[in-house]
């Protein structure tokens, strides 16, 4: 195993392909809808500012009016022929309780989604660290918030897939290289109830944990409908955006943060453009449904204790039960 992860790091890290997708070759984007989880800080604000260029409707999605309105107003400025369309959508992931009320007032404005982008999440937080619902913050954030975010989003995805080319309408899910180096064996722990078992004082563990959690949700929703016959249906694709510079990196040590970012960060453009490849590429077919994606754009492997838990009966499978038990009261 540990040769594998090696193998995948360096793969992952260096001496990477050329991005593939980019602002320079994205078609227009008028007419379609898309929503961006974090879209006003890092990779998310990247990857709004390239939708919005190509005249996109974009809903950003977070917690911080203040900080979306301020990144929407300089999206404007930078691109000042758009015809775009930037909207703030209030939600906390962390608060399963907020996810709901966001889902209605965006399905009140619009009758189509095109993409989702589930890209926001927290890496490292203080140990101990709570959700609302008494979560582990980053299981919470990662992983529930998005998964309740998805299934309420599903029928207005599957509507718009119905009328749409096969495979243009997809959710992407965040991974990273988390999976490879941090989750435990199979991805995720579960208890003798099939509940999710957090580490009790790693929370770098547990941060891989919801990586492979993603990837997990990725490979369940790409089963739960199945799609089409006729390829009209969504895709989705979970993703390593790569190793980059941003505010993911707030709850590590000064020391650690100068040394990875000298050795290995990169610009968070380069992860828009992972995040693009995945929401947009005609390189994603139907038949990439629950495809996992590395950087800059291109289909990999995990490593193989985790890969073998996407297998009918897996931990992916049991990770889904447990979202959908935990999330339940929330729809």
């Amino acid at each position: 195993m540990v040769f594998q992860v090696l193998s995948h790091f360096v793969k992952q890290s260096f001496f990477l392909p050329n991005p593939r997708l980019t602002e320079e070759n994205l078609p227009n984007q008028s007419g379609r809808v898309f929503i961006v989880t974090g879209g006003y800080a890092g990779v998310g604000d990247q990857l709004s500012q390239i939708l919005y260029s190509k005249n996109g409707t974009i809903y950003i999605a977070g917690r911080s009016k203040e900080k979306a309105e301020s990144a929407m107003v300089r999206i404007q400025k930078a691109h000042p022929s758009s015809k775009g369309r930037l909207e703030f959508l209030k939600l906390d992931l962390g608060d399963l309780t907020t996810i709901k009320p966001a889902v209605e007032s965006f399905l009140s404005q619009v009758s189509r989604l095109d993409v989702l982008i589930n890209n926001a999440g927290v890496m490292f937080p203080p140990i101990g660290s709570k959700s609302t619902q008494g979560h582990e913050m980053q299981m919470a954030t990662n992983c529930l918030g998005h998964f309740l975010l998805a299934r309420l989003l599903s029928p207005v995805l599957e509507r718009t897939a119905s009328a749409a080319a096969p495979g243009a309408v997809r959710i992407a899910w965040a991974a990273s290289f988390g999976v490879d180096a941090l989750s435990p064996k199979g991805g995720v722990s579960f208890d003798k109830d099939g509940a999710f078992e957090a580490h009790g004082s790693n929370n770098q563990v547990n941060y891989g944990a919801t990586k492979a959690g993603n990837l997990f949700l990725a490979s369940q929703f790409a089963r739960k409908p199945p799609i089409a016959a006729d390829g009209k249906g969504m895709v989705n694709v979970a993703f390593n955006p790569g190793n980059l510079r941003t505010e993911l990196q707030r709850h590590s040590g000064k020391l650690e943060v100068w040394v990875v970012d000298k050795l290995l960060l990169n610009p968070a453009i380069l992860g828009a453009y992972t995040e693009l490849w995945c929401g947009w590429s005609e390189d994603v077919k139907p038949e990439s449904n629950g495809a996992y994606a590395w950087p800059w754009g291109r289909f990999g492997p995990v490593r193989d204790d985790v890969e073998a838990e996407l297998a009918d009966g897996g931990k992916a499978e049991m990770f889904w039960r447990w979202c959908e038990k935990e999330t339940r009261a929330f729809a």
